[in-house]
């Protein structure tokens, strides 16, 4: 009997089906970053003050310059305080004009915002002062959705297929989306992009595993790198999207409705034939089989065909075992730290856009287009330098700008943005970089297990990454400190890993292996004694591995 792998080089390993299926993965993908960072533009800071409108009511006749002099006090550097105003008093306007007001307090009838501005998410639910944690903090919900997707999808996706799975994530990430944008209440909103982020683990998940299931081996990384560059594209035309739409409702809207244009996959979007014969309809696997190798221009017989039989399942490790050998552990303690790392930097430097100095949709526009270049780089760059320099290399100059970053005087906002953007363009490489790595480096046997945990942990990174935004108050340097530290230990521990570069995949753990070669040595100085004493010699089975 063929192995899928054998039938698929017949369809055709990368032809005109792959590459439309490509195509149809990279939609999506360029909707995503609207989802990811879009909170960002909806949430920048605005100009505020207390709402002091009590004065009006004691002296009608005063100008906003002089109702804002008499009722809030003054920052060191003569600035309005954003967070306090006088406590109101019930004496005449000369009295005041003559003596001031000396007692302070928060502000107790809301805050106001300048009259141009368009509504945002900050100036509709009130997110300054005390409040203002709260927007990092929704940030961190959505990448728990992230967390919790992957938990919840990765298991649906291997239960109902990878199609079906990405139908029921875009219809989730739509509703939800949309629905965020109607949000009457800050906690309903928040509450909702949890879900989008649920919805948006389960489409990564499933994609990948639909393009991989399609795509011959030579031809996976580059699969992988032009969905990667789509994402970056997304990136690049949501600063347009959010130059146009300053209203944070129709933006949220605009963003998220066009996952219901993809209803058309119902009808273009392939199974996975591989999914189809581990399920045992081996009819649907034929028939889609036979449509690839049509759009292919390949011819695939019925004899190969009928050798189709669903595929015996081989009995997968767990992660402990992935910490009972040791240089099985030490790999898996470092590529969960590799994934931390990518996470970490990636989120955290891309949710500071608006921190570097320059407008903020130029820096986000930067952001997108440079990714594209650095990723596609990755192409050559792993063939000819190999992948464990590479991600080393990607790691270490994250890091490094990383941690200049707070060293350069804010006084020079240009060289600040170049900085953000090599580094954050350096860890969109490495993210490219450790999936393919990832998949090379741990056996077959554990490698389900082992990528499973080292996505965990670049969720887990996910989630902390807004969270460091409120280290600031206690020094504005702690949040890039904290990002190139962990990229450039990430990059150090690389250089302990093996290399993988035009090495056959592993399918079985060295301590398998030796159990397997000493049992093959068994049987042979078995047979060997034997012949010598003259004995009849029994035919002893010997294990096959790759």
């Amino acid at each position: 009997m063929s192995g899928f792998g054998d039938i698929l080089k017949v369809v055709g390993e990368y032809g005109r089906f792959q590459k439309w299926l490509v195509v149809l993965i990279c939609i999506p993908n360029f909707l995503t970053p609207f989802h990811m960072f879009g909170q960002v533009f909806i949430s920048m800071d605005v100009p505020h003050h207390c709402n002091t409108s009590w004065i009006r009511a004691i002296s009608p006749n005063l100008t906003i310059e002089q109702e804002l002099n008499l009722t809030i006090p003054r920052k060191p550097d003569g600035s309005l305080d954003e967070c306090c105003r006088f406590r109101p008093v019930e004496e005449d306007i000369e009295s005041i004009i003559k003596y001031g007001l000396n007692s302070t307090e928060k502000c107790q009838q809301g805050w106001v915002y300048p009259s141009e501005l368009k509504p945002t998410l900050v100036t509709e639910f009130n997110l300054v002062c005390d409040r203002k944690d709260l927007n990092d903090i929704s940030q961190s919900i959505y990448m728990g959705g992230l967390l919790i997707g992957a938990l919840v999808f990765g298991p649906l996706s291997d239960r109902i297929g990878s199609r079906l799975s990405i139908l029921l994530t875009l219809l989730i990430m739509g509703s939800f989306g949309v629905g965020a944008g109607l949000a009457p209440h800050f906690y309903i909103y928040i509450a909702l992009r949890f879900f989008v982020g649920a919805a948006f683990a389960g489409i990564s998940i499933s994609m990948a595993a639909l393009s991989s299931e399609w795509v011959g081996p030579s031809y996976r990384p580059r699969a992988l790198i032009i969905t990667h560059c789509a994402n970056a594209l997304g990136q690049m035309a949501l600063a347009g999207l959010a130059y146009f739409i300053r209203d944070w409702r129709r933006f949220q809207i605009a963003g998220s409705a066009p996952a219901f244009a993809l209803f058309f996959y119902i009808w273009v979007l392939p199974s996975s034939a591989r999914w189809l014969i581990t399920k045992g309809k081996i009819k649907e696997a034929k028939e889609i089989l036979q449509k690839a190798a049509s759009i292919n221009k390949r011819t695939i017989s019925e004899e190969v065909l009928n050798q189709l039989t669903p595929e015996e399942k081989v009995k997968s490790g767990n992660i402990l075992d992935l910490f009972k050998i040791p240089h099985l552990r030490n790999m898996t303690l470092i590529m969960a730290w590799v994934w931390f790392a990518d996470s970490f930097v990636y989120y955290g430097v891309s949710l500071h856009v608006g921190d570097f100095g320059l407008d903020i949709y130029l820096t986000q526009l930067i952001f997108g287009a440079v990714e594209i270049p650095s990723r596609v780089s990755c192409i050559f760059l792993l063939q000819w330098l190999g992948r464990k320099k590479c991600q080393a290399a990607w790691l270490l100059l994250g890091g490094i700008v990383c941690v200049l970053i707070p060293v350069v005087p804010k006084d020079f906002p240009v060289i600040v943005t170049v900085l953000a953007v090599i580094g954050k363009s350096a860890l969109g490489a490495s993210f490219s970089t450790t999936y393919l790595f990832s998949a090379e480096i741990f056996p077959t046997i554990v490698r389900q297990s082992s990528l499973g945990l080292c996505s965990m942990s670049a969720r887990v990174a996910g989630i902390i990454a807004p969270l460091v935004s409120l280290l600031e108050k206690y020094h504005p340097a702690i949040p890039m400190s904290l990002f190139g530290s962990s990229a450039l230990i990430g990059g150090i521990l690389c250089f302990f890993l093996p290399e993988t570069r035009n090495k056959d995949l592993q399918d079985v753990t060295s301590q398998t292996l030796s159990s397997r070669r000493s049992k093959k040595a068994f049987n042979i100085n078995c047979e060997k004694g034997a012949r010598e004493e003259g004995r009849h010699v029994p035919e002893f089975t010997q294990d096959t591995y790759l």
